[in-house]
């Protein structure tokens, strides 16, 4: 993800507080007009639009603050975004993830605020499951350094955020609760179904060890026993060090690494070095910030399978 933080402007904002947030109707494409005859949802990024909408189904309205193929770090939020914040019934959002989103949020008057952080748990990812992430990482940052966000990556994690929202939108939109615990259900058995097909693809493979541009897929790695190791940290688009090439170089041959990941989102440039260095092959590992049409997959559920296949290829099958 990148490193550059960019929070809302005062421009922005000021702007938006001018022309009042009950009063503007017209919205940016990423954002469409609320006030809608549903339940209006605005989504930070694609994991949780996803998941509105496959709870809310046909009584929710979901937009999406982050465009497709646009990286989530790099959001800046217009005046026009953040009236049709405040102009919907709930924000579905996932803290310290994108700052510029956590200060709309806060500033809007919004009843209905769901932060996803808050519907599991997160941990620090570093030497255990990230490789040496956390260790060459010296940023301040509370993401940056180590607490991991990429709680969707793990659908058991991620069917946990399902039901919490799905509490949230019951309270929120109770005439449509009933059909909010139908769909959570049906949504819940899915990633259940979805953890057991990575649990048994990956139970026997010839290594354990996997090496990405950047340390997101720590929860997965725990989830099933693997090793991730990460060029960059949180990072992937820093330049890794020529000790840390070595270092991985030396790790590759000795745990049997055949490939380096990199993502949809960002260059593969760093990956396609470190390949070339070790003489090991490149793939697609996509941490599913957004559906574009680079992805493997239509949606959350082909995208994460497309991710199984891929590193079983890596892994090797016995």
């Amino acid at each position: 993800m990148n490193v550059r933080r960019r929070h809302i402007s005062g421009i922005a904002i000021a702007a938006a507080t001018a022309l009042g947030l009950g009063t503007l109707s017209a919205c940016s494409d990423s954002a469409a007009a609320a006030n809608t005859d549903k339940f209006d949802v605005v989504a930070s990024f694609y994991p949780l639009q996803y998941l509105a909408e496959q709870i809310g189904g046909s009584h929710v309205h979901v937009t999406s603050l982050t465009k497709p193929g646009q990286e989530p770090h790099d959001l800046e939020i217009s005046a026009q975004q953040t009236a049709a914040l405040g102009e919907s019934d709930a924000v579905l959002y996932l803290k310290n993830l994108q700052p510029a989103v956590d200060d709309a949020v806060s500033q809007s008057g919004l009843k209905t605020k769901i932060d996803a952080a808050s519907l599991t748990t997160l941990e620090k990812h570093g030497n255990e499951v990230g490789g040496h992430a956390a260790s060459h990482d010296t940023s301040k940052n509370e993401e940056l350094a180590g607490l991991d966000p990429h709680i969707w990556l793990d659908p058991v994690r991620y069917a946990q955020v399902a039901e919490g929202v799905a509490k949230a939108f019951e309270k929120a939109d109770p005439k449509n609760a009933a059909d909010y615990r139908t769909r959570t259900a049906a949504l819940v058995k899915k990633l259940d179904a979805l953890d057991t097909e990575f649990r048994t693809g990956l139970a026997n493979t010839r290594t354990k060890v996997f090496i990405t541009t950047h340390a997101a897929f720590g929860y997965l790695a725990e989830r099933y026993g693997l090793t991730e190791e990460a060029i960059n940290g949180l990072d992937p688009e820093s330049e890794p060090s020529a000790e840390r090439v070595k270092d991985l170089e030396k790790m590759a041959k000795a745990d049997g690494v055949t490939t380096v990941f990199y993502e949809t989102l960002v260059s593969d440039k760093t990956a396609k070095t470190v390949a070339a260095d070790a003489n090991l092959k490149t793939d697609v590992l996509d941490p599913i910030e957004g559906i574009t049409e680079k992805s493997r997959g239509t949606d959350y559920i082909a995208v994460q399978r497309a991710n199984l296949k891929a590193l079983q290829t890596a892994l090797g099958t016995k």
